[in-house]
């Protein structure tokens, strides 16, 4: 074999690894940056939670707009209040929004005695048991008021809020709506009421104000357990 031949198999053997050493480098960089894109584009995640209902026309009226925008809640409810109304749990349920207790007749349960903090909580559980075939994984203590030494007995979860607009001292949607939206941030659990005609006004607003500003709504099982 000639130099000129020996030369020229020894040139393109280097010009075939180098082309090969690119494309591997190539192939090993783009899952890289396939996931940085995939991270950029995660919308933040809020939860919006609802305390004290249902009532008839007010958590209704919340409901339907809810499914207008796509966006699923939490809803604490009062025992009593579920027992009178059937119907609008039925339609949270349907609506695939998670249903937790607020005990029965909304008592701050660190203010009673053992045998009543279990059955405020325990008759909510059936009345919502009864409605929906499923009982309830979390609470939302009236006033935040909790004793952790019950939990693992009744089996329940309680949770909590990092938002609260005091929607119930506020006089106009406006007031709720500002002090949720100038305030709010990614993982936040925002607390209303859906008893208040402003709140449920100022709700909407703030789902779609959040919702423009890449927010994704989510329930507090989601929030907090994934």
């Amino acid at each position: 074999m000639g130099k000129n031949t020996k030369w020229k198999k020894y040139f393109w053997a280097g010009t075939l690894a180098a082309a090969l050493l690119v494309c591997r480098l190539a192939l090993w960089r783009l899952p890289e940056r396939t996931v940085a894109w995939a991270e950029d584009t995660v919308p933040k995640r809020v939860a919006l939670t609802f305390d004290d209902g249902p009532y008839p026309n007010l958590t209704r009226q919340l409901l339907d707009g809810l499914r207008e925008r796509g966006v699923k809640a939490s809803f604490f409810v009062v025992g009593e209040n579920a027992k009178a109304y059937p119907d609008v749990i039925e339609m949270m349920y349907e609506d695939g929004h998670l249903i937790g207790n607020h005990t029965y007749h909304h008592v701050q349960l660190t203010e009673v005695g053992e045998e009543k903090f279990k059955e405020e909580i325990r008759m909510t559980n059936a009345v919502l048991s009864e409605i929906t075939g499923e009982t309830p994984a979390f609470i939302r203590p009236p006033y935040g008021s909790w004793n952790k030494k019950y939990e693992e007995e009744l089996n329940l979860f309680p949770v909590l809020w990092t938002v609260d607009p005091l929607d119930w001292c506020c006089n106009s949607s406006q007031c709720v709506y500002q002090r949720v939206v100038t305030t709010v941030k990614e993982n936040d659990i925002i607390l209303l009421h859906d008893c208040y005609e402003t709140s449920v006004t100022a709700a909407l607003s703030i789902v779609d104000s959040l919702q423009a500003q890449g927010y994704e709504f989510v329930t507090v099982d989601e929030l907090l357990l994934e």
